[in-house]
Order: structure tokens, then sequence, then C-alpha cells
């Protein structure tokens, strides 16, 4: 019990550091871009521990799932109103009439609408309002939104970059100094017995045994297998899988033996095997016979080695984790009911799915405690987790919508864009694109993510994804 909650409080702590890691990412561009930053925190909830240094807050809260760095002016006046600050201002009275005319138009526009277009206006005032109160006087020009838009993408690029750094720095630690488990060769039948209704490994053979195919092919114990039939890096459930189906058919083995690679081929044999369902139980036919199918078989069993990487292969394998992690952002919905069916019915979770927090710790701990493993490979294991949960964080925060970072990015995008071509037709500056306009979408996207992480919590917790 004691290492299973250590695997959790590791993981729990390496991500706390990559999200304020990722804050940081925010922070020092926007500094060096001379943005006010009123707060620097780790965490949501109740502040547990914070200090003032210069105008900005540090701190930790309670509920570490999150951060956020608190810039000035993240939102535009409203087009055709002049930009307010907080504070003690010189013309206060003129202040407090630019907030009163301009909820008064608001309420004017909103005659004659339904009580939900009027419940979002508010609601884009009210971010308009919150964003003017972190301009104190006399910094209306160290606000977020009137930088050019390059510094706004660096600004904003900069979290989900840092993930991507601390995710590089963990693989190579894991690649190059622990290694990654290799598919190796464990032992190399020498012939098919031909007394036997099934084959078998065969370690002495008689003077009528035909040679294995696998021998035959110079397969040999402690081969690492780098690719079959141009799959590379394959699972041995991916290599029975080829050779059973490709009995009298040749299967290109790719190996590492001594430092050198090798191009190997082997033709299965044909061989008559009981077939069995997936709870790995022999199938009967309505006579109560075994049912067999011919497949292939060449004579080899498995073993896995560690086997240190160079440092070339650690950005494959970032770009390999970026991949997957947009395929699954791509088909989130889908991924997300069948979760639900599979928490609320008796279907299977699928084992390649979405995990939550709480599944997350649930690996991390099963990791930890599972005395089976040497301990480098354990901690190996999670230091690998930690990295694949930045790559998750930087894919994350790329969705181009509002709150995340990508939201920020495709407005600055697209601001730059429209002045690009006011530019190029001589046309009037469109000025900054008024992403405040996006809040109601904000607030219902935080609504279905958070919909969502219960959801997974739940399904983690009634029908768990566990390791091996």
């Amino acid at each position: 019990m004691l290492l299973y909650i250590v695997g959790i409080v590791i993981v729990v702590l390496g991500v706390a550091i990559s999200i304020g890691l990722h804050e940081i990412g925010h922070l020092v561009p926007a500094k060096l871009f001379k943005v006010r930053v009123g707060q620097y925190m780790i965490g949501f909830g109740p502040t547990l521990f914070s200090r003032k240094k210069g105008e900005t807050e540090y701190g930790i809260k309670a509920i570490p799932l999150g951060g956020y760095i608190s810039m000035a002016g993240m939102y535009p006046p409203k087009r055709g109103h002049r930009a307010i600050s907080s504070g003690t201002d010189v013309f206060p009275l003129e202040n407090e009439l630019d907030v009163v005319e301009e909820r008064a138009e608001g309420d004017r526009t909103d005659q004659g609408r339904t009580s939900s277009t009027g419940f979002f206006q508010t609601m884009v005032q009210d971010a308009r309002t919150a964003s003017a109160e972190t301009v104190p006087l006399g910094a209306e020009d160290r606000v977020f939104y009137k930088l050019p838009v390059w510094k706004r993408i660096v600004i904003m690029f900069g979290g989900p970059f840092m993930n991507l750094v601390i995710a590089a720095v963990l693989f190579a630690i894991v690649l190059c100094g622990f290694g990654t488990q290799q598919l190796a060769i464990a032992s190399v039948s020498q012939c098919i017995a031909q007394n036997s209704a099934t084959a078998t490994q065969q370690t002495t053979c008689g003077a009528d045994d035909p040679e294995a195919p696998g021998a035959a092919a110079g397969i040999k114990p402690g081969d690492q297998i780098l690719a079959v039939d141009g799959i590379q890096n394959p699972s041995w459930d991916q290599v029975t899988g080829i050779i059973q189906k490709s009995a009298d058919t040749k299967v290109t083995f790719v190996v590492s033996r001594d430092g050198e690679t090798k191009t190997l081929v082997a033709v299965p044999a044909a061989t008559t095997r009981q077939t069995l369902d997936s709870a790995g139980k022999v199938v009967k036919d309505e006579n109560g016979d075994p049912v067999t199918a011919k497949v292939g078989f060449i004579g080899i069993g498995p073993t896995y080695v560690l086997q240190q990487r160079p440092i070339t292969a650690v950005l494959p394998t970032v770009g390999q984790n970026i991949a997957q992690d947009f395929q699954i952002i791509a088909t989130f919905p889908q991924r997300i009911v069948q979760v639900g069916q599979a928490a609320f019915t008796p279907e299977k979770r699928d084992p390649n799915g979405p995990v939550g927090v709480v599944g997350v710790g649930r690996i991390a701990g099963e990791i930890a405690s599972s005395t089976a493993v040497p301990w480098a490979e354990r901690f190996s294991f999670l230091l690998g987790l930690i990295a694949s949960l930045n790559v998750a964080l930087f894919a994350f925060n790329m969705i181009p919508l509002l709150p995340l970072d990508g939201g920020h990015i495709i407005g600055a995008v697209w601001e730059g864009v429209r002045r690009f071509f006011a530019r190029l037709f001589r046309r009037p500056d469109p000025g900054p694109v008024d992403i405040a306009k996006l809040v109601p979408l904000t607030f219902v996207v935080v609504i279905v993510l958070g919909a969502t992480s219960l959801l997974l919590a739940y399904a983690d917790i009634v029908k768990p994804i566990t390791f091996g």
C-alpha cells in the first residue's frame, strides 16, 4: 500500500511541477514584453500560500489541477469605447459614466431579444469589466491586447511549448538512461515434432522431424525484434498474429544481433491448432470435439530486454505521442460516449481510450507497487507517464477554444489576418479582435470539460483501466 501511495504522489508532484513550469512559460515572455502580471498561481480554489514580489503575487492554491497567470487587459474594451483603468483615477466620474453608458447601450441593444441573449451579453460585459479591473492607473499601455500579434502568440504558446520541453527531457532520461523494453527471442525450436497433433517447441529432434522455420531462417536466442513485415517495434501479439495467418507465406523479420541489423525471412509451417475463445478456453463443436484450425508456426518464444535508445529517438517519440493525442482529441466525442457506455453497462472499456485523473493515479499506484518489476523499470515507467501527460497537456491546450491557450492564439492570428488585409487594401485598421464575445462559448466549454472530468472519474472508479 505504501508503494502504491508513493507512485500516486510521484505523479501528482510531477504534474504539479509541470503545471508550474507551464505557467512560467507564459510568465517569462509576458514579463519580457512588459505586460503587467498581477498573479502567478498553481492550482485553483482557496490560496494556501502566497507572497508578493514586485507587482506580482506568487502562490499555491488548494486544488493542484491547473494554474494560471493574471495578465492585465486580456480583453479589449468594446469597439468605440475607451479603455478604463481600475483604482483611483484622476477623472473617476468620467470612468463611471463610461461603464454606465456602455451597459445602457447593451441594454438598449438587448431590447426585443430573448432573456438568454441578455444573459450572454451580461456575461460578455462582465468579462470586459473584470479585464479592465486588472489595469491599474498608469499601466494602460502594459496590457495584453495592445501587444503586437506575434508577441501575444509567443506568450500564449510559451506554456504549451514548456510542456514539450519537459516531455523531451523526461523521454530523453527514459530512452537514453533507462532504456525501453525491446521484444527479443528467448528460445528457438530446432524442429517440428511429426508425432504431435500440434506444433510444439522441440529442443531434441528425431531423424524424421523437419527443421523448424525459425531455426531454418537463422533466428537465434537474444535477437531483438525491430520489425516484422514492415511493422516497427511490434508487440508479441502482433508477431504471433502475423505468423499464424501467414502459413506457407514468407514473413520478413528485422532483428538486432550484437549491434548489427539483420533481415531474416521465415516461412511459417502450416500446423493444426485448437481454437480458443476470448477467455482462453478450447472451443468445441456440437459433438463436443475441439475445433481446430490451420495456422502458421515457426517455433520461437519471446522475452523482453531493456535497450537504451540513441538521443535521436527522443524527438520522434515526442512526435508520435503528439500524433496519438491529437487523434484522441479528434475522436474525443465518440470515445467519451464509449466511456459512458462502459461505465453504465456491462460493455468492456477500451484500454486505449481516455483516462481521467483518478485513472492515471491508479495506474501510477499499480506500477509503483508491482514488486515483480525491478524498481528501475518502475521509476522509468512513472517518468514516461509524466512525460506523456505533458504531451497531453500540450495537445489539450492547443485546442483553438477559449479559455485554452489555443483559443487566444487563434484570436491573435485572426486579428493579424484582418489587419494584413486592411493594409493590403488600404482600409482603416480594424483594431483588436473582441474575443470577449466568445466568453459564452468559454462558459459552455468549461461546463463540458467539467462534465467530462466527472464521467472519467466515475468510470475510473467503477471500471478502471488496469496495468498489465
